[in-house]
C-alpha cells in the first residue's frame, strides 16, 4: 500500500494514498512515499517511474538483507534495521528491516511490517511541515533517529530482565532461570549482530561532501552515529552481566549437588556403624556370645547414643 507525503515551500503537507502521485517530485516539493506489505506491482512501478536498479526492486522483494549502503548514478539505496517488542518481553524482541530510495527531493521507503518509529515520523512531520522543507535527506534522519533512540528503551526492558533473573539465580537456581538466560542470551546476540553493520553506514551517511546528504544534515547522523555505538557497547555489557549470571547459576548448582552429596555422606557415615552393631548381634548361631538380657539392651541403647554422638561430632567439626 503506497501512501504519499508532499511538503512545498509554503502551503501545508498533502497526504494521499495511491499509485498516482508515486513519481519523482516537482521542484521545490519534498516528497516521501512509503510502501508497505510490498507486492511485485508495487515494486515494479517504483522501478518504472524512478528508474531505480533491479537489484535494488530485488532486494525490496526479500527482506533478509544485512545493513547496507550502495551509491547510484542518482540515488542512495539503504538498508536498516529496527527492533520491536510489543509483548514487553525482552525474549521476544523482533527484528525489523527498513529499505530506503534517497535521492534529490525524494525520499522511498518500504517495508513489510508496520514499524512504529517510522509511523512516528511521519505524524511529526505531518505536524511540523517546516522539518520537511530542511530536505529528503533530514526526513530520513528523523527516521533512523527514532528508530535508533527505541533501542534504549528495548535495552532497559533487557536490563531489568537481567535484574530479575540475578535476583531469581541467587535466591534460587531453577531450571527455568537457564531457558531465561539462554533466550536473552539469543536476543542480545541478534541485537549484536543486526545492529553491528548499521555503524558502518551511519559513519558513511555522517561523512561530508555527500551529494544526497548535505553538510548541515550530516551533523545530525554523526549524533545517531554517536547513539548507536552507544547502543553497541550497552549491549557488550549486558553480554558481560549474563555471562556472570550464567556463572552464578552454574556455582549455585554445583553448590546445591554438593550440599546434598555432603548430607548422603553424613547419612551414610551415621548408619555405618548401626549396620555393624545390629549385624553383629543378629548372627544366626545358636549361643551367641553376650546373649544375655542386660547387653541386649545395651545394643538397643547404642542404636540410639551413637546416631546423636555422630551428629554432635560432626556439628563440632563444622561438618554440618
Amino acid at each position: 500500500m503506497y501512501r504519499v507525503l508532499d511538503v512545498g515551500p509554503e502551503q501545508a503537507p498533502l497526504v494521499g494514498a495511491g499509485p498516482e502521485r508515486v513519481a519523482r517530485p516537482e521542484d521545490g516539493v519534498i516528497r516521501w512515499i512509503d510502501l508497505s506489505a510490498q507486492g511485485d506491482g508495487e515494486l515494479q512501478l517504483l522501478a518504472e517511474r524512478f528508474g531505480f536498479h533491479p537489484l535494488t526492486i530485488e532486494d525490496c522483494a526479500h527482506f533478509d538483507q544485512r545493513a547496507k549502503l550502495e551509491e547510484y548514478s542518482d540515488y542512495l539505496f539503504i538498508v536498516m534495521h529496527g527492533f520491536d517488542c510489543p509483548d514487553g518481553d525482552a525474549r521476544k524482541l523482533e527484528p525489523l528491516e527498513l529499505h530506503a530510495f534517497l535521492g534529490q527531493g525524494y525520499l522511498v521507503t518500504v517495508h513489510e511490517k508496520p514499524i512504529p518509529a517510522l509511523e512516528a515520523a511521519w505524524r511529526r512531520i505531518t505536524s511540523d511541515p517546516a522539518t520537511a522543507r530542511r530536505g529528503a535527506d533530514f526526513i530520513y534522519y528523523l527516521v533512523l533517529d527514532a528508530i535508533v533512540d527505541t533501542n534504549f528503551a528495548h535495552l532497559d526492558l533487557l536490563s531489568d530482565a537481567l535484574e530479575s533473573i540475578e535476583e531469581a539465580v541467587l535466591e534460587r537456581a531453577d531450571r527455568d532461570d537457564l531457558a531465561h538466560i539462554f533466550a536473552l542470551k539469543r536476543t542480545l546476540v541478534t541485537m549484536r549482530k543486526t545492529l553491528s553493520p548499521q555503524r558502518d553506514v551511519l559513519a558513511i551517511l555522517a561523512k561530508r561532501g555527500s551529494v544526497y546528504i548535505s553538510d548541515r544534515t550530516s551533523i545530525y547522523y554523526r549524533d545517531v552515529y554517536d547513539h548507536l555505538v552507544r547502543i553497541y557497547e550497552s549491549i557488550d555489557a549486558s553480554r558481560d552481566l549474563l555471562g556472570n549470571a550464567l556463572d552464578v547459576y552454574l556455582s549455585m548448582v554445583g553448590q546445591r549437588t554438593n550440599d546434598i552429596m555432603k548430607s548422603l555422606t553424613v547419612l551414610s557415615a551415621i548408619f555405618l556403624p548401626l549396620t555393624f552393631v545390629t549385624g553383629f548381634f543378629g548372627q544366626n548361631f545358636e549361643h551367641l556370645p553376650f546373649s544375655s538380657d542386660p547387653l541386649m539392651w545395651t545394643m538397643i541403647l547404642t542404636c540410639f547414643a551413637l546416631p546423636g554422638g555422630m551428629v554432635w561430632w560432626f556439628k563440632s567439626r563444622q561438618w554440618l
